[in-house]
């Protein structure tokens, strides 16, 4: 089964995948995490990388579109299936995976767009915290420390991640408005998007995907 989770910044796609994943024994594919990874690198992909996300803007589709196709020719994605989290941004994009998959003899079954409300993308967003030793994420509201500022696990400093900041997070929500309308109606009109809110809480939501997904899988 290969699956898309598509929503803006701060719709739980994340924490989603990670879930489903392992319930529907599929590899999680998230470019937020190989981003990441690359952006610490210290190679000039990875200094380019981080250059992007601290601005708050995306990435160009040929680097993407690279670290992506190279990651679904791997033997392990072949034999489960996949989850997408994070791609594709744009209709482009779209159109080089729908290419890329064909040409590895496989398609999308479906496309998933979380549907969240600018409001609880800030709460979610800028309430984040990050441990700077062991990466475990906090949430200053919902899953708050036991003591501020300071991880559970290890007790390294917890720190707000530049892209989490107002002004950014506002930034990266109007590009991804402006950048996947096209990509919303290409997956409409191929007949394979679903729509679910994103502003339901987690286990809500993992509700309605896993009942989704559970019958998807039957076809």
């Amino acid at each position: 089964m290969r699956l898309v989770l598509l929503g803006p910044p701060g719709a739980g796609k994340g924490t989603q995948a990670k879930v489903l994943s392992g319930k529907l024994s599929l590899v999680h594919i998230s470019t937020g995490d190989m981003f990441r990874q690359a952006s610490k690198s210290g190679k000039e992909l990875g200094r380019k990388l981080a250059d992007y996300m601290n601005r708050g803007v995306l990435v160009p589709d040929e680097v993407v579109n690279q670290i992506v196709i190279e990651r679904l020719s791997e033997a392990d994605v072949k034999d489960t299936g996949f989850i997408l989290d994070g791609y594709p941004r744009t209709k482009e994009q779209a159109r080089v995976l729908d290419e890329a998959l064909n040409d590895m003899g496989m398609h999308l079954d479906v496309v998933v767009y979380m549907k969240t409300s600018k409001k609880v993308i800030l709460s979610r967003l800028t309430g984040r915290r990050i441990c700077r030793q062991c990466g475990s994420i906090f949430h200053v509201q919902n899953i708050a420390p036991k003591v501020p500022g300071i991880c559970d696990y290890c007790d390294g400093e917890l720190y707000q991640r530049d892209d989490d900041k107002e002004d950014t997070v506002l930034k990266r929500l109007q590009v991804y408005q402006d950048q996947t309308k096209e990509l919303i109606d290409y997956y409409t009109k191929n007949d394979v998007l679903k729509t679910v809110s994103g502003d339901l809480e987690v286990r809500q939501l993992y509700d309605v995907l896993y009942e989704l997904f559970g019958s998807e899988r039957l076809i």
